[in-house]
């Protein structure tokens, strides 16, 4: 699986490219399609970051992301 920094995930936040992807725990998703995730955010949270802290505040659990892509890995 291929790996990506930081700094990679923050250019696929739904305006420096066309991609759409976030990060959770130690995975990143690709949520392009998702239409919660147009213009590259979600309510109150940005594409392009790792969410893993931010889900104790989501009215959902981690199982929300078994439905997008896994592209790669967070290092």
């Amino acid at each position: 699986m291929k790996e990506y920094t930081k700094s990679q995930l923050a250019l696929r936040n739904g305006q420096d490219r066309d991609e759409i992807w976030v990060a959770f725990q130690g995975q990143i998703y690709d949520v392009t399609k998702s239409r919660l995730w147009k213009n590259g955010k979600h309510y109150e949270h940005w594409a392009g970051q790792d969410l893993t802290e931010e889900l104790a505040d989501a009215p959902h659990s981690e199982t929300v992301f078994a439905k997008f892509e896994i592209v790669g890995k967070l290092l």
